[in-house]
């Protein structure tokens, strides 16, 4: 893999992949990558907040998207910025690659040119994503992002607003936006462990993290959700870290 200042290049079946920040050109992917957004989210049978091809196209104006694409100018991968609060907190949204793509590594290469553009564009910001798949959790742990409770997400209305197209918006509301099918992860820039760390603890803990994927599927879509109790007192530290490595 040849590292450059504005892209990677790597080589996968002989083949040259280009990862590098989406240009105006890039627009004329933006119907096959929303298409494959949702069909991805179909063959899983999770939810995703929808995006627009104009969505994505909006994105790549802004400066705030990554693209994969081979010498042969076909789309292999996507990823897109989204700021909350008044950019003080930043979600890498939407990965996805193409099927013919995956298992390739290039998905957290993605991330990570995605991630270093978020911390370029952002220093200040935390970073945080929402995923229901093991895959995702694991680049987002090798990259320093710890799994946190809902309440340390952005409370930005407009963020949680972009879950209403997903099939688990009733079961996020009917949990007060404390809980849904996705979990959560967060990379505070001012408070965080090193990725070295958050790479081991997720190696050495997927059984639990594989447990607890099954157990919000069958927790949380059981057809009568009971609500639950806000018995926790204060003082409960926000990553889930803490408990293991502390």
């Amino acid at each position: 893999m040849v590292a450059r200042f504005y892209q990677f290049i790597f080589t996968v079946d002989n083949q040259h992949i280009i990862i590098r920040v989406a240009t105006i050109s890039d627009k004329v992917y933006s119907k096959t990558i929303t298409d494959e957004m949702e069909a991805s989210a179909a063959a899983r049978g999770t939810g995703i907040a929808k995006r627009s091809p104009d969505y994505i196209e909006q994105k790549i104006d802004e400066g705030k998207a990554v693209i994969a694409i081979t010498g042969q100018n076909e789309w292999v991968g996507f990823c897109y910025i989204e700021t909350w609060s008044h950019g003080e907190y930043v979600a890498n949204s939407g990965l996805i690659v193409a099927p013919a793509h995956r298992k390739s590594g290039v998905a957290k290469l993605i991330k990570q040119k995605i991630f270093n553009l978020s911390r370029q564009k952002y220093p200040e910001a935390k970073i945080f994503g929402l995923t229901t798949g093991l895959a995702v959790m694991k680049i987002n742990s090798d990259l320093g992002y710890e799994p946190v409770t809902y309440s340390e997400l952005t409370q930005d209305e407009a963020f949680w607003a972009g879950c209403k197209s997903c099939v688990n918006y009733e079961i996020l509301m009917s949990k007060e936006r404390k809980n849904c099918m996705c979990t959560a992860m967060l990379y505070d820039p001012k408070d965080h462990y090193e990725p070295e760390e958050t790479k081991k603890f997720f190696k050495e803990n997927v059984p639990g993290f594989e447990r607890l994927l099954r157990f919000k599927q069958w927790k949380l879509l059981k057809p009568f959700l009971k609500k639950e109790k806000n018995g926790n007192g204060g003082g409960k530290p926000k990553s889930l870290l803490h408990y293991f490595l502390h």
